[in-house]
């Protein structure tokens, strides 16, 4: 057997969402651990309970409970960020010419929504931008 070997991560990725419960609580026993560790592994930072106020050139710009309950700003200061919400397909904000957006997750198809291959996806492109 031989052991993990930690490698840095090339940059700082934060996976959100608005529920409060832990991330990937939904995902199948067989498969949730293998996942949470794998975003473990990668440093990724896992945010619960999260409220998206706004995105400009400072970043994402959030409200989070803290632990003592009451509602805290915060910004996090990315350069892209891949939004994966809702349970219809919505094309709105996406135009043919924007190599910029891309539709993954129930945004892209919502039939079958499945949290599995939304999180790949999302994974996917993140290693790609």
């Amino acid at each position: 057997m031989t052991a993990k070997r930690p490698t840095e991560p090339r940059r700082q990725v934060y996976l959100l969402q608005r529920k409060p419960a832990p991330l990937g609580k939904g995902l199948g026993k067989t498969t949730g651990w293998v996942h949470r560790a794998a975003l473990k592994d990668a440093q990724v930072e896992l945010i619960g309970g999260a409220t998206y106020d706004r995105i400009d050139d400072a970043g994402l710009h959030i409200t989070v409970r803290g632990k003592d309950g009451q509602p805290q700003s915060r910004l996090l200061e990315v350069d892209t960020v891949v939004i994966c919400a809702g349970q219809e397909s919505v094309r709105d904000l996406v135009r043919d010419d924007d190599a910029a957006r891309h539709v993954i997750g129930g945004a892209d198809v919502a039939a079958e929504l499945d949290a599995k291959r939304a999180i790949a996806q999302a994974t996917e492109l993140a290693a790609t931008v």
